[in-house]
């Protein structure tokens, strides 16, 4: 298993990065945003990391001057109840270190599919939410 992170102040300079909107737009990746979501569930319910989320995506979508139309409610959705179904299987000691890590190393090259679009064209399209 590859470590993705050394140390948790690395997961914090991500988050920290997002929320305050000096991650620039396309440095803001899909490990980038599996982080901020373990994040959020790790230091909050669900509700509240998808609500933490939600408005972090927006903030970020309109610092960059990106329009709200690339947000997908339901793709986020999606993802927060897949990371915090992979959390829940895991020991419930281990740090923020671990487990971004393992999430990320189980997660990183996932995508969940967009309504809409082609079986074929699937990997060219999908949006990493």
């Amino acid at each position: 298993m590859r470590d993705h992170y050394q140390n948790e102040q690395e997961i914090d300079a991500v988050v920290a990065g997002f929320e305050k909107c000096t991650t620039g737009k396309d440095e803001f990746t899909h490990l980038s945003h599996l982080t901020v979501a373990v994040y959020y569930l790790r230091n909050s319910s669900p509700d509240q990391a998808f609500e933490k989320m939600r408005s972090g995506l927006f903030r970020f979508l309109e610092h960059h001057g990106v329009g709200r139309a690339k947000y997908n409610e339901q793709l986020t959705l999606s993802w927060l109840t897949l990371i915090q179904s992979v959390i829940e299987q895991m020991d419930p000691n281990l740090s923020l270190l671990e487990v971004t890590n393992a999430v990320l190393e189980r997660l990183g090259d996932s995508r969940i599919p967009i309504e809409g679009e082609h079986e074929g064209k699937a990997d060219d399209k999908q949006t990493k939410n």
